[in-house]
This record gives structure tokens, C-alpha cells and sequence, in this order.
């Protein structure tokens, strides 16, 4: 395993001008007992949250590149592109094979993995009210590793934004064809992906398991994709959450936490909102994320996300598992 050789990076004093009072970890649930939903924090309308000023500072730094600016403006039509009305018949397809329709037609609109999973109250953040529609349906879309090798810099920014772009894309592609089968559908992609979080629901929908990085690790991607969803009443199939060893990989792994600049991945789960689970700070992480105009260092160093390393991985540790088991 890789050890930390380097310095601690600390921020700029122009940015910390613009840093809140209230730490990002307390907004997050850090060491809170009870559960709750999540409190919204960045990638909102700035104007509405406490580090709003952060994320326009982080936006004048990033607004002069050409790539980048073509990229964002690609992301933005695939956003304002609108949907198709909802078709007045419904399709007579029972749920299982609605279900299959579905994941074919999200493939075929651009996404590379797919699930399904119902929609829960606790993904929404605070303030906020649950949309109605009773399923999700995760889309998740892989990253060229080449770029993403280079985080942080701005060829891999520009593949980050291409890639929420081509998200969301799917995302509304596939909420076209619900609409054709006369379901009522809705699509988000990220960052700003609407009133809810994106990493429980794709877990519970068996993309992937919670990774130290506070990043999903998918058994094929590792860390390098980004997510979407569409919102549905189509009666649908959930599938089943899956383990398969990352999140006991990452407890004997220092990989990403050597890698991060800042320190900001903890070694230990941390309690947050009721449940301990892996956690990144947040104070140290974002002024990080800002000054160098995005990061993903630990999602591109993540074993698991090396091109053919991730089937390998699973398949070690599943004969681990049972070498252990019997």
C-alpha cells in the first residue's frame, strides 16, 4: 500500500475569505445520534446555502476555458431539451417485464449499468418535499480513465461535465420512453441533481458499495463513472443491494487517503446522521475541490477503478470470502 510522502496541502487565504462561519461537517451530521435527512450543502442555487459564495468563487476560477465552457454549454442543452408529453395509453407490459424494457431502453439511451430502487422520504434533503413518484431509476455512465488519470487538471474537469452531461442525456431519454408507454417520468443528473442525493439510492438500486472515499465503488467501474436517475410511477421490479467486498477491501486499503492532498479522507467510519459509515471532511476536502477547479484524485487512484482491475478485485475477494466462510 501506497503511504503519504507529501505535505498536508492548506488553502489560500483568499478562499478561506469566503468560508462560512458554520463548518460543512456539522451541516453534514457529523457526530449526530439520530437519524436524519441530509441538509443540502453544495451544488444549490447559491443564494440558498451557507457556502454559496464558495461555489461562485469556484465558478470564476473555471469560466475562461474554452473546452470547459463548450462542454458546459452541451450540459446545459441536454438540461433545457424538452420532454415528450406523457402518452395517454399505458403500455400492458406486467412489472417484470417493464422492468427489463426499462434497463434495455436506458442502455440503448446511453447509460453502462442501470438499477432500480424504490423512492425513500430520507434521500431528500431538509427543506425540501419528497417528490411523488414512487421509483428511481439509477443510471450510472463511466469516465475515460485517461482523462480522469490526470485529476485534478482541466481535461479531467471537462470530462467530469461530459459525463454529467452525457447522464443526463440518458437520463431523459429514458424518461421519454416512460412517457411514451404512458408513465408519468422525470430525469436529474448532476451535480445539481435536484432535492435529493444520489449515492443511497444507487446503492440500494446494487450499483455499488460506499467506498472510504465517500464515493460508490462499482464491482466493474471502480469509482469512475458519475450518476443520474429518472423519477417514475411505472410499476417496477427493485433490485436487491449488492456486497461484494469493496467496503472490506477499503479497511485495509490507504490508497486514496495517501493520495488525497488535503487529508481528508479519515481512516475509521464516522458517525453521521445515526449511522457510522465511511465519511470525507468535508472542511478540508472542498477548499481543496476549489482551488484546484475540481479533484477526483481518489476516485481515479481507486483500485478498483483501473480499467479490468475492478472484475479482478471482486472475483479475488469473493474466493477470499469463502476461503474464510469454510
Amino acid at each position: 500500500m501506497s503511504r503519504r510522502r507529501t505535505p498536508v496541502w492548506t488553502p489560500s487565504d483568499d478562499q478561506m475569505g469566503h468560508w462560512p462561519a458554520l463548518s460543512g461537517n456539522a451541516i453534514n451530521g457529523v457526530g449526530e445520534h439520530a437519524p436524519r435527512r441530509p441538509s443540502p450543502i453544495y451544488w444549490r442555487p447559491p443564494e440558498t446555502i451557507p457556502h454559496g459564495p464558495l461555489q461562485r468563487w469556484f465558478y470564476q476560477r473555471t469560466g475562461d476555458d474554452p473546452t470547459l465552457a463548450e462542454a458546459r454549454q452541451e450540459r446545459q442543452r441536454a438540461i433545457d431539451e424538452p420532454l415528450i408529453p406523457v402518452a395517454a395509453d399505458k403500455a400492458d407490459m406486467a412489472a417484470e417485464s417493464l422492468t427489463g424494457a426499462v434497463k434495455r431502453a436506458a442502455t440503448e439511451c446511453g447509460a453502462d449499468d442501470v438499477g432500480v430502487t424504490p423512492m425513500r422520504a430520507d434521500y431528500v434533503f431538509q427543506g425540501d418535499d419528497p417528490p411523488n413518484y414512487p421509483w428511481m431509476i439509477v443510471i450510472a455512465v463511466e469516465q475515460d480513465y485517461e482523462a480522469m488519470k490526470q485529476a485534478p487538471s482541466m481535461r479531467s474537469l471537462v470530462e467530469i461535465t461530459r459525463q454529467y452531461g452525457r447522464g443526463i442525456r440518458a437520463a431523459k431519454g429514458l424518461a421519454n420512453w416512460l412517457r411514451g408507454q404512458g408513465y408519468d417520468a422525470f430525469p436529474y443528473g448532476g451535480p445539481m441533481a435536484g432535492s435529493f442525493v444520489l449515492i443511497p439510492p444507487a446503492i440500494e438500486a446494487g450499483l455499488g458499495e460506499l467506498g472510504k472515499h465517500g464515493s460508490m465503488i462499482h464491482r466493474k467501474f471502480g469509482s469512475n463513472f458519475r450518476l443520474a436517475c429518472v423519477l417514475t410511477d411505472a410499476p417496477l421490479i427493485a433490485d436487491a443491494r449488492q456486497t461484494f467486498g469493496a467496503d472490506d477491501f477499503c479497511l485495509h486499503c490507504r490508497v486514496c487517503s495517501d493520495a488525497c492532498p488535503p487529508a481528508a479522507i479519515l481512516p475509521e467510519k464516522t458517525l453521521v446522521r445515526g449511522e457510522q459509515r465511511w465519511y470525507v471532511d468535508f472542511d478540508k476536502c472542498l477548499p481543496y475541490f476549489n482551488e484546484a477547479m475540481s479533484c477526483a484524485i481518489c476516485l481515479a487512484v481507486c483500485p478498483f477503478s483501473r480499467p479490468g482491475v475492478g472484475d479482478n478485485l471482486v472475483m479475488k475477494l469473493a474466493t477470499r470470502r469463502a476461503r474464510d466462510e469454510g
